[in-house]
């Protein structure tokens, strides 16, 4: 029974792991080692959930004081509203031209971010799928359009604009936001169709069927996640995106949401600010996005593993 215990246990007599040699460590050290990485994380840790309890206490501070009046919120800022002013919301939406920015803003992102995942796809997939000398400069040269800064490009976007008719103009502003878009589109779909099995593209071209068919039909739907996923990152650029709407937007009714915000916020500068309009107006702009992450947040983070993985 000693024999067997002193086998089971190790030379030690302990029930640390095995090392190179062949013999295993004292518990002790593994405990040990367990306990450093653990206080090698905490500063990481720590710093996340301090900037995490940050956002949480901007975004509960933004709603309450969307609810208080300017007065309130100048001279009792952490305080709670001893009354709901819910008329900032419609103060907001009709006065402050957030109802028709919001409107505007939502065409373009759904129009945009679905026409820019339809143009990538076949792009990605040949990309993906089809490896040479082309297919790697044309990687390459999408790879380059990540690296140019969009302020680089509004002038000479501009003039093309001007003699297209497109300045002031939702569809222009639709194409550029396409245009822009498409860069990290193809390169994140990229990854996502070069992991495909390729016997499955076999097997079609066994069965007869066509390239186009299996792309549409096999390939395409297993690179759901991959096209979720740029989907929803695309949207939430363009419903935040302002500089491209500031220099090519004109008019008040094609106003996007930043547009709008910026617009209201000069307005009140001369008419007198009315911080609780102001706050409701910022909790319109934001709370679409943050319902939309809480409902499709797990599919991103998944669809961005996927992708880093592959």
């Amino acid at each position: 029974m000693t024999t067997a215990t002193t086998e089971a246990t190790g030379p030690t007599g302990t029930d640390g792991p095995t090392g190179a040699d062949g013999r295993r460590a004292p518990a002790g050290a593994t405990r040990r080692r367990r306990a450093a990485a653990v206080l090698g994380r905490l500063p990481g840790t720590a710093a996340v959930w301090l900037f995490t309890g940050f956002c949480l206490f901007a975004f509960l501070y933004m709603l309450i004081s969307s609810l208080k009046s300017s007065r309130d919120v100048l001279e009792h800022p952490w305080s709670p509203p001893t009354e709901l002013h819910f008329e900032n919301w419609s103060t907001a939406w009709n006065d402050g031209g957030f109802g028709p920015a919001f409107l505007n803003s939502a065409l373009l992102v759904v129009a945009a971010s679905a026409v820019t995942v339809v143009v990538a796809g076949p792009a990605a997939y040949v990309l993906g799928r089809r490896p040479g000398r082309i297919s790697n400069g044309l990687s390459l040269y999408f790879v380059l359009g990540l690296g140019i800064p969009v302020q680089v490009m509004v002038l000479p976007l501009y003039a093309l604009m001007n003699r297209l008719g497109l300045i002031d103009s939702l569809f222009g502003l639709f194409v550029l936001y396409v245009v822009t878009s498409l860069p990290f589109t193809v390169f994140l779909l990229t990854s996502f169709f070069a992991s495909l099995p390729a016997e499955l593209e076999e097997a079609a071209a066994l069965d007869g069927v066509s390239a186009a068919m299996t792309f549409w039909r096999i390939m395409l739907p297993l690179a759901r996640g991959g096209l979720v996923t740029a989907t929803l990152l695309n949207a939430m650029a363009i419903w935040n995106e302002t500089l491209l709407a500031l220099m090519f937007i004109q008019t008040d009714d094609r106003f996007t949401l930043p547009l709008a915000l910026l617009n209201y916020f000069q307005q009140q500068q001369f008419t007198g600010a009315d911080f609780g309009a102001l706050f409701a107006g910022v909790s319109i702009a934001i709370l679409p996005m943050i319902g939309l992450y809480a409902w499709l947040g797990r599919r991103l983070t998944e669809g961005l593993t996927m992708g880093a993985g592959k």
